[in-house]
């Protein structure tokens, strides 16, 4: 197109990745019966207190707590689930990948420990184990629309763009809710220069979450893309202010890099 065009590609399309499982629900202490040891009343109190601390953040402290409750019960595998959920949030994949995999040796069914599993291999770049822990996923609960998303990012990541948004559609049809499902299948179709079809994707995504921030900048870009100046501006006026708001104080410099290069080349 022009100069600007390529001066705003340098800040590129921001991505999301959105394959990460929740962590699951506490567990009630009301699951121990009467004539149960204190040892197995502790350990329910400590994955419970496990669980309120990673709700907090407190990722430390959680597998702090996660590990006493493991030495009291060291065949539960929603312990060793939460805990690999904190290891992966403070990015030690080795030990979060352990602990998914202890869960589903307990529990091989355990479809959202093969799907966050799957999805540190992806952070990993171990790209055909990622897809076999969300296909195994899949295969375990076919309602499972995070793993579809995850295996469809990851089918993107390795150029299969037909197959990734075939997995897009898969998760709609379960969640047709999700923002970040159509932002990320508007990242895809921007890659296919489906231009169009990608700035529908951005829409949709804003109008279920009119705070991502993400949506607009990448929208704007795409309008860019297509010469829709006005358009353009709008949406990256409205991205760096979502970012200032939101303390992403880089993403904020980017987005307003971005707006000066474009005014520059408009007004020489």
């Amino acid at each position: 197109m022009n100069s600007t065009y390529r001066i705003l590609t340098i800040f590129g399309l921001i991505t999301v990745l959105t394959g990460f499982s929740e962590a699951v629900h506490a567990q009630q202490p009301i699951r121990v019966v009467q004539e149960a040891s204190s040892e197995e009343l502790t350990a329910v109190e400590l994955y419970n207190r496990g669980v309120d601390k990673l709700e907090q953040g407190d990722y430390a402290g959680a597998i702090s707590d996660f590990g006493d409750a493991l030495q009291l019960e060291p065949e539960d595998a929603d312990t060793y689930y939460n805990r690999g959920y904190a290891y992966h949030s403070l990015g030690n994949y080795d030990a979060a990948i352990y602990d998914y995999t202890q869960a589903i040796k307990l529990n091989p069914d355990f479809s959202q420990a093969h799907s966050n599993r799957g999805y540190t291999h992806f952070v990993r770049r171990d790209y055909q184990k990622a897809i076999a822990d969300f296909t195994k996923a899949i295969e375990i609960n076919p309602e499972n629309d995070t793993a579809y998303i995850s295996r469809g990012n990851v089918y993107d990541e390795l150029g299969n763009s037909e197959a990734a948004l075939d997995d897009y559609a898969k998760a709609l049809e379960i969640n047709p809710d999700n923002a970040r499902l159509y932002y990320n299948r508007g990242l895809t179709r921007n890659r296919l220069e489906q231009y169009e079809d990608a700035i529908a994707d951005y829409t949709k995504s804003i109008e279920l979450q009119p705070t991502f921030a993400e949506a607009y900048y990448n929208r704007g870009l795409t309008q860019f893309q297509l010469e829709n100046i006005e358009a353009a501006t709008a949406d990256l006026q409205k991205a760096a202010e979502l970012f200032k708001e939101q303390g992403r104080l880089d993403s904020h410099q980017s987005v307003v890099n971005a707006l000066q290069a474009m005014q520059g080349e408009a007004n020489p």
